[in-house]
């Protein structure tokens, strides 16, 4: 995976809730730090997102993305 984005944290996911439309993905980076990221739900399903999977916390300017390798 390569980006532009420099700001890219990897962590697990420990947990994604799913809604209609919006699902809000919390990811651990580090030992009681957690990043919670609001994404589409067809992009969640996308990237077969689920708890214990290892993803990325992908920062630019004031959005948060969440990458897959």
């Amino acid at each position: 995976m390569k980006l532009s984005a420099r700001n890219t944290i990897k962590g697990g996911i420990k947990d994604v809730t799913l809604g209609p439309v919006s699902a809000e993905v919390t990811l651990r980076v580090a030992p009681g730090i957690d990043i919670v990221a609001v994404i589409s739900t067809a992009s969640a399903k996308a990237l077969k997102l689920k708890k214990g999977k290892k993803a990325y916390a992908v920062i630019k300017a004031s959005s948060v993305m969440v990458a897959i390798d």
